[in-house]
């Protein structure tokens, strides 16, 4: 799983809506996103001033400026200058700024004469516009009050910022200080909007909130520099000097104990006392006011498709009855006795497939990464220059956390990118799964595709960074089918891992459409899992309470691979001996993340240019 976006800027950028209340003692918007926003409404007044491309050059760029403005700590994430000590604005004033922004960007883009744009701005106003229509669309479902579970909220977001800042001069760690000291303000704001939404009866389903006090608890300890919020701070560089080393560390102590923990025990207090109490009982996001088209959204939103939940369900099931085949091939040539529910035991209990020590798990994973680094150039014929490392997941989210995520660097921050591995109870993280994980979230997954976008010459900033979640996670689950071409899965078990990691994306798509439209039970969504995947108990309780708390996400995976390996097959019979999978895995990310229509239509007009020779093979 990729985690790129905070939750704060799943807001603006995510398709979450937006719902204004009772005016508040909060301060008013940024005055510059506010002057960006009167620059908005003034473009469709500039017709006729420069040529069309000039001037949509020049509203993507305010596109982009005000993005960044909306979601600083996007900002932070991707580099931008000059945001790094602010939050995201959640008072009432702001949420109605940028729903007043989301109509004057499509006026805007509305105002701009397509035809006389070149081929390649043609598909940035495409999906510039989509982009914006979305998030238009969405803004009858009030999702700002869903800021919060054991996957996404302020207690993982702020952490994973404040990891991402520069941290290397006098001026940066007085930057990270002032966002520190920001702190009361933003979870204040939460608490508002979290307190709002449970009035009007729209909360995350209670059990999905269950592991969160913990996690913001985890953040709040006796010793400063125990806590994660001051990671920045606990081995300042040697090549600042030591008086400045020992201020900085007082005053951040010191902004910690006065400012930031107490901030967060404000939030644990009215979790554990007040919002988790009253949070629904009930699990389907159609239980929500309007949620059956809410949830049609979410599935719309996440798989950049058009196909309704009652189809995706379809689609699962069959997808879980082609795999099962192929996994119960792989069990009879084993040699294994039994059912395949013995086998799934066998493979979740047997003493063989587990570490006894966090270390030697992330050593494992470290040695699988290395070995896959010298094949990718057997299928890439560009790889990214930006450096990727393997380290443990936090200890304050390992236990609610997924089996691994991947954050992405930046060349621009100087950050590499980073396959974070749960080592959280060790008999739940099998050998056998290791090496399709590491396809996943390292290379040539996550870490490949996001970090060559950033590099992409000549694609708007917007367009690098954009986020489309059936292309990032099918390309991360299509990732996986290319082990066996890079040396991997050369025991039946590592390939029997592989055939679980894909049926468990199939299950998906069962398990999430049959909680948020059709009436499924927590238990009858684990029980399915349990029947077809070999993940271990602590796993399917974890991936279901996701699917719970995050509606729709989890379509993407299956979605965007099936749609990936159909164009790839379809590259292929096309060209015959003139296809060249260096070039069509070249093509495939030479885009950014795009929505998985455009990215058919691009690799058909592809192959239609190799065929006439006028395209690279």
């Amino acid at each position: 799983m990729r985690r790129r976006l905070p939750m704060f800027a799943l807001l603006f950028l995510g398709g979450w809506g937006v719902c204004v209340g009772a005016s508040s003692a909060f301060a008013a918007p940024p005055a510059d996103l506010v002057e960006l926003g009167q620059k908005l409404a003034a473009f469709p007044a500039t017709r006729g001033q420069g040529t069309e491309s000039e001037r949509f050059r020049k509203l993507t760029d305010l596109f982009w400026a005000v993005r960044m403005r909306e979601a600083p700590e996007f900002a932070t994430a991707v580099g931008y200058p000059g945001l790094n000590d602010r939050w995201t604005d959640r008072s009432p004033e702001a949420l109605a700024l940028v729903k007043t922004l989301s109509r004057e960007e499509q006026a805007a883009i509305g105002s701009i004469d397509r035809e006389r744009l070149s081929a390649g701005e043609k598909d940035d106003y495409e999906l510039a516009l989509r982009r914006v229509e979305l998030d238009v669309e969405g803004e009858k479902f009030p999702g700002e009050y869903l800021l919060i579970n054991q996957m996404q909220g302020i207690q993982l977001d702020v952490v994973s910022t404040l990891a991402s800042m520069p941290a290397r001069t006098v001026a940066d760690f007085e930057t990270i200080l002032a966002r520190l000291r920001a702190l009361p303000k933003v979870i204040d704001q939460t608490i508002a909007l979290l307190t709002e939404g449970e009035k009007k009866g729209i909360t995350p389903a209670q059990v999905s909130l269950s592991e969160v006090p913990g996690q913001v608890q985890g953040l709040v300890t006796g010793d400063p520099f125990a806590s994660p919020l001051l990671g920045p701070f606990k081995r300042l560089p040697e090549s600042l000097p030591a008086a400045e080393r020992e201020r900085l560390r007082g005053e951040a102590a010191q902004v910690y104990r006065t400012t930031a923990a107490p901030a967060f025990q404000k939030l644990h207090d009215f979790l554990v006392k007040v919002y988790v109490p009253n949070a629904r009982q009930s699990i389907a996001m159609g239980d929500l006011p309007n949620g059956q088209a809410w949830y049609a959204y979410q599935a719309k939103f996440y798989t950049t498709t058009d196909l309704t939940p009652g189809a995706i369900h379809e689609l699962g099931l069959a997808e879980v009855k082609r795999i099962r085949a192929q996994m119960d091939e792989l069990i009879a040539a084993t040699g294994f006795k039994g059912s395949f529910a013995d086998f799934l035991h066998f493979l979740r209990t047997d003493p063989r497939f587990f570490f006894d020590k966090p270390e030697e798990l992330l050593t494992g994973y470290r040695d699988i990464a290395k070995r896959i680094d010298p094949e990718l150039i057997k299928l890439f014929g560009k790889l990214p220059r930006l450096p990727y490392g393997v380290t443990a997941m936090p200890a304050f989210s390992e236990k609610s956390a997924p089996t691994a995520l991947y954050d992405n660097g930046s060349l621009a921050n100087g950050q590499p990118g980073w396959f974070y591995a749960n080592t959280y109870d060790l008999k739940s993280r099998p050998r056998w799964e290791m090496e399709a994980l590491t396809l996943h979230e390292a290379v040539p997954g996550h870490h490949l595709q996001s970090s060559l976008a950033e590099e992409i010459q000549g694609l708007p900033d917007w367009r690098k960074w954009d986020f489309n979640t059936a292309y990032v996670e099918g390309w991360g689950l299509y990732a996986e089918s290319l082990g066996g071409e890079l040396g991997l899965y050369q025991d039946p078990y590592s390939k029997f891992g592989q055939l679980t990691y894909e049926v468990w994306r199939a299950v998906r798509l069962v398990v999430d459409t049959g909680i948020h439209s059709m009436g499924w039970t927590r238990q009858q969504a684990v029980d399915y899992f349990k029947a077809n995947a070999a993940k271990t108990d602590h796993d399917i309780e974890v991936e279901v309470n996701r699917y719970i708390g995050v509606p729709g996400q989890a379509l993407a995976y299956k979605l965007g691979e099936l749609k990936i390996k159909e164009l790839r097959a379809y590259a292929q019979k096309e060209l015959g001996a003139r296809f060249d999978i260096r070039a069509f895995h070249d093509r495939i990310l030479n885009h950014g993340c795009v929505p998985m229509g455009f990215l058919e239509a691009d690799v058909k007009h592809w192959v239609a240019e190799v065929k006439s020779g006028g395209g690279k093979e």
